[in-house]
């Protein structure tokens, strides 16, 4: 059988390659048992998202579960994101969620999403008794159909995107964000977040929001390489306040300002701290995975707030947040994963295009504006990653030349501290940043700089690439 190993949001495949029926069957079965050794009335909330087999693969998992016994609550909506499946496993009381979904990975991918009770990804200890409990062998799917087991009271249709909507309702100024007059330009990438935001903002200019299992061909991450036509739809309209993009499963946010330039997840999470703390008067700690910049513990200090840096992946973020007694006001990835304090403990990018909106409305300020207010604290910068597409032995290569402090110098720049939280982070001089770091969903490596400006960021990764290449 399929060796199946969940990586830092679950278990991604190819389709039709080993994200087949028989190994979806085989993950939830694992599920079925592992909720029923943890809850003596078990749960567990489904859903899919856009991609190719969603519906499919959502049905038979429901199936899966209900033959064990365990109750379904299965997404009566075509397709729902990643928050909503997350936000309906809390609000159930769900022993737990899964949500048919590759994220932002390549069309011909798709995955598997873990979400806790709590209403985040499911923790690494329990993703771990999951894997434990895969069947080495096929799993047998009973011939009772979803109808039947609807009629048992096993199967439970639920509207998960009208709870997701009453949800943001009651949390933002949806009136105040109306009456601002800002112009909101919203790319869905052909994901998940499209038929909520046009419920939200119909007025807004909406791009690629059709359903499109394909995606065009083009992988839905909201970086702004897959973001050209989007970026230049802005700067060619001029009178567009804020650009919004979301990936496959909405739960990643991209961002542009009112001249088309994109607004990187480093640059929103420090925005996202500055209007909680210093606008809306709270407080907490701020978590950020290893990849992010520097910068949010200078912003941190200034602001008299605690910090914590996790390794690379939203689920230890979310084993933080829902500790007893802890107070989290943010937790943030480099990779545009961002969650805020008065949502649930789970990366939201409809969430956060809601939030900077907010902040943009009750200031009466543009977001380049709101910017400055942030470099004016902790210096302005500039931040980029290459994605290196290697053979596995190269890979491996250089992860090991990393290890052994073979790397001194990328050309001008000299090593002067490294650290290896998760991958490799090499503080430079002068005045620079570089972090390799091997994916842990595809085969590439990820190259990550910052300086003070784009100019300088493109001289480091360029300088890396020839050193690590050869």
């Amino acid at each position: 059988m399929t060796n199946i190993k969940f990586g830092t949001d679950g278990w991604r495949a190819i389709i039709a390659d080993t994200f087949t029926n028989a190994n979806v069957a085989r993950v939830a079965q694992a599920t079925a048992l592992w909720v029923k050794q943890h809850y003596p009335n078990p749960s567990v909330v489904v859903g899919h998202d856009c991609r190719f087999g969603g519906r499919m693969f959502a049905q038979l998992t429901a199936r899966i579960l209900c033959q064990n016994g365990v109750k379904v609550f299965l997404a009566n909506n075509a397709f729902v994101s990643t928050p909503m499946i997350s936000l309906a496993t809390l609000q159930l009381q769900a022993g737990a969620g899964v949500i048919i979904t590759a994220s932002h990975n390549p069309p011909d991918y798709n995955g598997y999403k873990l979400k806790a009770h709590f209403g985040g990804p499911a923790l690494p200890s329990s993703i771990k008794e999951v894997e434990d409990l895969l069947p080495q062998e096929e799993v047998t799917v009973a011939n009772t159909t979803l109808q039947t087991y609807a009629e048992q009271g096993l199967l439970v249709y639920d509207d998960m995107e009208e709870r997701y909507l009453n949800h943001i309702t009651n949390k933002f100024d949806l009136n105040s964000i109306k009456k601002a007059g800002l112009t909101l330009a919203y790319d869905a990438m052909y994901g998940a977040g499209q038929r909520v935001m046009q419920r939200l903002f119909p007025d807004a200019h909406l791009l690629h929001c059709q359903y499109n299992p394909s995606f065009m061909g083009q992988a839905p991450e909201p970086i702004h390489k897959n973001l050209q036509e989007f970026s230049q739809f802005i700067a060619a309209n001029g009178s567009i306040d804020l650009g919004l993009a979301t990936d496959g499963d909405a739960d990643r946010i991209g961002l542009y300002d009112s001249k088309g330039n994109f607004v990187d997840s480093h640059h929103i999470i420090l925005l996202a701290i500055h209007y909680l703390f210093k606008y809306k008067h709270q407080t907490g700690k701020v978590v950020c995975a290893f990849s992010v910049s520097d910068k949010f513990k200078l912003l941190c200090q200034h602001y008299g707030l605690p910090y914590q840096v996790t390794q690379i992946g939203f689920k230890y973020i979310g084993e933080i947040m829902v500790q007893p007694g802890a107070d989290v006001l943010l937790g943030g990835e480099e990779s545009g994963g961002i969650a805020v304090k008065g949502h649930i403990p789970e990366r939201d990018g409809i969430w956060m295009g809601l939030l900077m909106l907010e902040f943009m409305a009750k200031t009466g300020k543009t977001l380049n504006q709101l910017v400055q207010e942030v470099y004016d604290i902790v210096g302005s910068f500039a931040y980029d990653r290459n994605d290196l597409h290697l053979t596995e032995a190269l890979k491996q290569s250089i992860m090991s030349n990393c290890a052994a402090g073979v790397y001194t110098k990328f050309d001008s720049y000299t090593v002067e501290k490294t650290e290896d939280i998760d991958g490799f982070k090499f503080h430079l001089s002068p005045n620079a940043v570089v972090m390799i770091r091997p994916s842990g969903t595809e085969p590439l490596l990820r190259v990550y700089a910052e300086a003070p400006n784009q100019q300088a960021v493109e001289h480091v990764l360029q300088s890396v690439k020839q050193v690590i290449l050869g």
